[in-house]
């Protein structure tokens, strides 16, 4: 795919001045439609109940947007804040706020009202001190001999009290004042605007909380994951009420396989069992589940991601009806807003892997898509249940995971394998089709196109342990023009969107990496050496320049954070800060080894 000039979303440079008063009309016909079909002719699938005070929120979010401006501008911040007062109290003031003849609130008002009816957006998470916590675990790093490089990898584990948060007990007796969702363990958050824990996100805090030995905040994590599945079904993109219409890549068995795999607890691993099961559920049922008739003739049933929702995202709402503004109807922009959602879920937001054309974020097509990565997820998924199954004395369910994680297998190299190219590939279903269940398999729906997770089913032992598949694989991936001065980008394609290139982001390095480590290969261990030494460098020079962690870098320039999508780079940050422990745990530092780019 050709390379296309970055589309600049940076909330600094919002290119949504000139839909002002367009946007207020589509908030009138947005609001409208919540007693609109659930189905249309272009959009099809669940649409979770809307809460009343995200409504109201995303309604000040648009007027903030009218009043102030683009620049500094996140509409998610909006959405974050807590309410003083009632619901009814406080929309009734906003009501009689004094209005111009166009609509529009004057910025000394709507300071006032912000102020007087509002608590600060992330206040509602207060600080907390982990209590394993210690300055310098016993054990910590042995393989890290180079003193300058132990000296920061201590100050990365560090950054864990800074990231700890519990929930304010105000969220636990008025819960209808606040869009943060009640978790009663203490939580680790990714750092900056993502104020709430996420659900991908924490696997990789669990895996440098493992390192840093701080074993009771993992478990309290997976805690309060296990609470969310509970309580809505599955576990959620993020806690927060505007999160209930989508989850994100499915990583709870891996969490709970990591923390029993480093303490051995019988347990946690019996009482987080029955949670894994319902989530395996919830990924393989509904929309969420797809057969292929593949070309032996044999039915495959694979996995997609598919938001309940078909409105714009309430932390990017006054964004996404920018972008719909595009298109001439509402059915279409319903189907979008679905499609944005499900790219949400996808943890890719956003990619020209999602997009039919890689320079216009409308035809984004990610429910039309079966993902490679999510597929191995799952696979793993399928593989953890299995194991946990059978420590904790269940064979039956570990035969029947055993047996499920075979035939996913088959089917991604049914699917997904791509002989000549080494690769796994994203397969395009058809949109037209009338029943999600008469696929047939059609080798040019195969993504041609190269992404780093083309690569990520060799982090699954069943693809991994197969030495000539591994060797094929790895050459692959040494050609594919991904690996570049400072990591893996996440493609080749120049979309301006954050999930493309040049951007290089924690949790695919890790993945690529562990996949070629944990094989026999030496060569592609060598490579995993390289790859992680050059993703440690970047994280450092970073990190001396700016004393803090970035959750993406520019895999072109040693220590310079990534950029595009829809909001500047944050910093913090949670799964680069485990990536990069973890990284070091993996393969040390030794004493000369030189850490400056």
């Amino acid at each position: 795919m050709a390379n296309f000039k970055p589309l600049n979303h940076h909330r600094n440079s919002s290119p949504l001045l000139p839909f002002f008063s367009l946007l207020l009309t589509l908030s009138s016909l947005t609001t409208a439609s919540n007693n609109s079909p659930m189905y249309s002719p272009t959009d099809s699938g669940p649409v979770v109940p809307t809460d009343p005070l995200i409504t109201f929120l995303e309604r000040l979010q648009l007027t903030a947007l009218n009043t102030f401006g683009s620049k500094n501008y996140d509409p998610k911040h909006y959405v974050d804040l807590s309410l003083k007062h009632h619901l009814s109290e406080t929309q009734l003031a906003f009501d009689d706020l004094p209005k111009s003849s166009t609509g529009s609130v004057s910025a000394v008002d709507l300071n006032g009202f912000i102020t007087s009816y509002f608590n600060g957006a992330g206040e509602d998470l207060v600080y907390a001190e982990p209590p394993d916590f210690v300055p310098e675990p016993e054990g910590f790093l042995p393989a890290v001999e180079n003193p300058v490089v132990r000296e920061w990898a201590l100050e990365v584990h560090k950054l864990w009290k800074n990231l700890s948060r519990r929930v304010d007990a105000g969220v636990f007796e008025h819960p209808e004042l606040h869009t943060l969702l009640p978790l009663s363990k203490s939580v680790v958050v990714p750092g900056s605007r993502f104020r709430e824990v996420y659900y991908w996100d924490s696997y990789w805090v669990i895996r440098g909380l493992l390192v840093s030995k701080m074993y009771d905040t993992a478990k309290g994590i997976v805690s309060n994951l296990i609470s969310l599945r509970d309580e809505f079904g599955f576990v959620l993109n993020g806690a927060r009420k505007y999160y209930t219409n989508r989850s994100q890549p499915p990583l709870l068995s891996a969490m709970v396989y990591a923390i029993y795999s480093r303490t051995g607890d019988m347990d946690f691993a019996r009482k987080s069992l029955p949670a894994l099961l319902k989530e395996h559920h919830f990924w393989n049922s509904g929309f969420h589940s797809v057969t292929i008739l593949d070309a032996e003739g044999c039915s495959r049933t694979l996995s997609r991601y598919y938001a309940m929702w078909n409105k714009p995202r309430p932390e990017s709402s006054t964004i996404d009806m920018g972008t719909a503004s595009k298109l001439s109807n509402a059915s279409e922009k319903q189907h979008l807003y679905r499609e944005l959602a499900s790219g949400a879920e996808t943890g890719w937001d956003f990619s020209s892997r999602w997009m039919r054309n890689a320079s216009d974020l409308t035809t984004l097509a990610t429910t039309s898509i079966i993902p490679v990565d999510l597929n191995a997820f799952i696979l793993q998924m399928e593989l953890n249940i299995a194991f946990l199954a059978k420590v904790t004395g269940d064979r039956i369910t570990a035969a029947r995971f055993l047996e499920a994680a075979e035939a996913r297998k088959l089917a991604m190299n049914s699917v997904f394998w791509n002989e000549e190219m080494g690769q796994w590939l994203d397969y395009w279903i058809s949109d037209k089709t009338t029943s999600k269940d008469d696929y047939t398999w059609v080798a040019s729906n195969q993504n041609r196109n190269i992404f780093a997770s083309n690569f990520i089913p060799l982090s699954v032992e069943l693809f991994n342990s197969d030495l000539k598949l591994v060797e094929k694989v790895r050459q692959s991936l040494q050609r594919s023009g991904l690996i570049r001065a400072v990591g893996i980008a996440t493609s080749l394609t120049n979309s301006g969107q954050q999930w493309d290139f040049p951007n290089g982001w924690a949790p695919i390095q890790h993945l690529i990496v562990e996949g070629l480590v944990r094989s026999g290969s030496k060569e592609a261990k060598s490579l995993a050496k390289d790859i992680a030494a050059r993703w440690i460098r970047t994280n450092y020079v970073f990190y001396k320049k700016t004393n803090t962690m970035s959750e993406k870098y520019d895999v072109e320039k040693c220590g310079e954070y990534g950029g595009g999508g829809e909001y500047v780079p944050q910093s913090g940050f949670g799964w680069s800060n485990g990536v990069v422990l973890a990284f070091l745990e993996e393969f040390g530092w030794p004493k000369d080894l030189k850490i400056d780019c």
